[in-house]
């Protein structure tokens, strides 16, 4: 308890509010929701791509179309919940979340299961800014607001362990659309048990939600991520071009309206806080630096080194581990520290770790691998946590659903960025490999979709011919994959810096709000 806390004996119920902790219990399951739901997409990657047989570029679209969703109605939805009330939001949200899932999981269709991608982004993006916002309101105590934080943080890397173990037990025992109804029990708590726990907040006086500056928003960000994702892809073009222009106008607009509107959508003026704008956009560059490399990693696990889909779940948890573990601390380093070295050093431990996997190879045994990923987890679950501190510590409880958007909206932009970006790379690298001279034509072009496609196509070959073409499909995989990580560690390595100078004399508070 700090010492101002003591002074206050009149405002203690104000203060430490009771049942915070049980009502964070139950926000925290919509992170896990969320969580869960980004990560086993990437272990039943190659079972769906086995079913439901896209092409490389809509298998790209199920990874990303959730993001670049959930990215263009973050804003929207954090300020709907600052309206509304955040609770109510939440629990609309969790319920469409989990019926959207049903969807995602009886999928028939590439182009179904794109559309309800996209349909979980619209309730994916109802989830996060509310549980952060709703943690703005019920820890008022600095030091309690940033373990609560860390705990918020560290549900997100527990679902990112547990959903790749519990994906990988269901796909070796069910179909992959049952990694997808997992987050219907998890809504159903969320939704009966929230109901009782989690007290309401929204701002008193919000103004009316701007329905001009919502179609602005979607069409701004969805137009500038899929000019990129096309650049990434196929190099400039006139569609590319047009999107850009589209998304750069709709953005601009955007920003001239809220500067303009008596109750914006979101405040500019936020941007000044040069410790809000350093946080958004650390947090931003931190995760297009790593999220392309996570994407396809589960695939290097199942397809080039051959595990079992549980067993790469598990390969893959030293990651989480080590975030859940730095997101618990990093306040009390922070304060003990400094904001910027905490920041700063997290993001460099990662860029570092980013750079030993371009020595990555097929071979690669998992002691080097196991601790790269334990020191990215560590060095993301401190960052993460302190931007995300200093980010709702630096507006007014009012404007928290649209902070914490701001926020939630760097991380998804980031993810799709980096999935389309490096993405890309990887799957331009990969697209090159040459295959062995005896293998048809339609198998060939099937085996450059995707390294899926290739493992599948190779059934119907000669057993000689067939692991000629996978062993050149795996080592081009792995090509693409080494220099991912190196655009990755570049990324995180200047971020790093950008972080140090940017952050200078910020500080988590001590003081508690009345």
């Amino acid at each position: 308890m700090t010492v101002s806390t003591l002074k206050t004996t009149g405002h203690t119920e104000g203060v430490r509010r009771p049942g915070r902790w049980l009502a964070l219990s139950v926000l925290v399951l919509a992170v896990l929701l969320v969580a869960v739901d980004v990560t086993v997409l990437g272990l039943a990657t190659p079972f769906l791509s086995e079913d439901l047989e896209p092409s490389g570029t809509q298998l790209l679209w199920i990874g990303d179309v959730y993001s670049f969703v959930i990215a263009g109605l973050l804003v929207s939805m954090g300020s709907l919940g600052d309206r509304i009330g955040r609770k109510k939001l939440l629990l609309i949200g969790a319920t469409a979340f989990g019926a959207v899932s049903v969807l995602n999981a009886y999928a028939t269709s590439p182009e179904m299961m794109i559309v309800a991608r996209a349909l979980l982004g619209v309730a994916g993006a109802t989830l996060m800014p509310s549980t952060l916002a709703l943690i703005r309101n019920l820890f008022h105590d600095p030091r309690e607001r940033s373990l609560a934080i860390g705990i918020w943080g560290a549900m997100a890397s527990a679902g990112a362990a547990v959903g790749p173990v519990v994906g990988g037990f269901l796909l070796e025992h069910f179909w992959w659309g049952s990694v997808f109804l997992i987050n219907l029990p998890v809504m159903a708590v969320l939704v009966l048990v929230g109901i009782k726990l989690i007290p309401e907040s929204k701002n008193p006086n919000p103004g009316p939600w701007d329905m001009p500056s919502v179609g602005l928003s979607l069409i701004g960000m969805i137009g500038i991520v899929y000019a990129i994702k096309e650049l990434a892809s196929h190099g400039p073009s006139l569609d590319a071009g047009a999107a850009a222009l589209l998304g750069v106008a709709a953005l601009t607009w955007f920003v001239r309206r809220q500067l303009t509107l008596p109750a914006p959508l979101l405040d500019m003026r936020l941007f000044r806080h040069r410790g809000f704008s350093g946080a958004v956009l650390a947090d931003l560059l931190t995760i297009l630096g790593l999220s392309g490399l996570v994407f396809f990693l589960s695939q290097f696990f199942q397809l080039v080194q051959g595990r079992q889909p549980l067993e790469a779940g598990l390969a893959e948890l030293p990651a989480a581990v080590g975030a859940v573990t730095a997101g618990l601390i990093a306040g009390l380093v922070a304060r003990r520290f400094s904001v910027r070295s905490v920041v700063a050093g997290g993001l460099a431990a990662v860029g570092l770790s980013l750079a030993v996997l371009t020595t990555l190879d097929q071979h690669t045994g998992y002691p080097l691998l196991g601790a790269a990923l334990l020191v990215v987890g560590v060095g993301a679950g401190f960052a993460f946590t302190v931007t995300a501190d200093v980010i709702l510590s630096s507006v007014p409880k009012d404007q928290a659903g649209s902070a914490s958007a701001v926020s939630e909206t760097a991380y998804e932009l980031g993810a799709a960025l980096g999935i389309a970006v490096l993405g890309s790379i990887v799957t331009g690298v990969y697209r090159g490999f040459a295959t062995p001279a005896d293998v048809p034509s339609d198998v060939a072009s099937a085996a450059h979709e995707s390294l899926g496609g290739a493992v599948e196509a190779s059934g119907a070959l000669a057993p000689e011919t067939a692991t000629a073409l996978v062993s050149a499909a795996q080592e081009a995989f792995v090509d693409g994959l080494r220099i991912a990580a190196g655009v990755g560690a570049a990324v995180l390595l200047a971020t790093a810096v950008a972080a140090w100078f940017l952050l200078k004399g910020q500080r988590l508070e001590d003081g508690v709000e009345h």
